[in-house]
């Protein structure tokens, strides 16, 4: 599982939510793609940063896993068996502006990745993207992948880390490409939880690691998602 395709939906109205039939009209879509190995659902949460505050979560957004770029082309090709989701009717998502971009997908290690959830409610993603470019890029990600992810294992409760870098891909999707430099992601079993790492001593770790990364333009934007997982074989 080492590619990844992720979409994201943004309303024009940070209150929208997608409806739970829409919701179940898009999982029956994805989680019959062929050579799909994990699929991700992510809906809007709220929490709280020390450092950030970067507005409300988008309304919805995908992460479907693959094993190598080409079983993650197929799907989204001419006639792909994705072009189903974009032509699907979605009256909750219309009108949203909607991003698409293909990455490698780099886990590392964490303390503890068993999840503890409550019955009923779903693990949160604290996802965060870089729509800059960096001065030295290959300098700045060599940094950051040999740095950053090394303090993240040292979030309490984290249960997953995912660094994602740039590749070029492949799509005849009808929705606009974006080419962020990098996006990471880090899970916890709920959004306080995330309130409760993101005001830890480790968070400021972070912010001190931040201020020493090699110069990039722009900067990076945090949200809160709610994740629904499937794993396939």
């Amino acid at each position: 599982m080492q590619f990844s395709y992720l979409v994201t939906w943004v309303h024009t109205d940070p209150a929208a939510r997608i409806s739970a039939a829409e919701l179940e009209r898009i999982a029956a879509i994805v989680e019959t793609t062929p050579a799909l190995r994990r699929s991700r659902l992510y809906t809007p949460e709220s929490a709280d940063d020390f450092y950030t505050q970067d507005g409300p979560s988008p309304i919805f957004a995908i992460q479907l896993d693959y094993d190598t770029v080409f079983d993650l082309e197929a799907p989204i090709a001419q006639g792909g068996h994705l072009q189903a989701l974009a032509t699907a009717s979605l009256p909750s998502l219309a009108g949203c502006r909607v991003e698409q971009q293909a990455m490698l997908r780099r886990p590392f290690p964490v303390a503890d990745a068993q999840a503890r959830v409550p019955a009923g409610a779903l693990p949160c993603q604290f996802l965060v993207h870089y729509p800059g470019h960096a001065l030295d890029f290959d300098e700045w990600i060599n940094y950051y992948l040999t740095h950053h992810p090394q303090i993240m294992f040292d979030f309490p409760g984290v249960r997953e880390i995912e660094i994602f870098t740039r590749i070029d891909w492949l799509d005849a999707m009808p929705w606009p490409r974006v080419h962020y430099m990098q996006r990471n992601k880090l899970m916890f079993d709920s959004a306080q939880a995330i309130t409760e790492a993101m005001h830890s001593p480790v968070r400021h770790a972070m912010r001190q690691d931040f201020e020493r990364f090699p110069p990039f333009k722009g900067s990076n934007i945090h949200h809160p998602m709610a994740t629904r997982t499937k794993v396939f074989a």
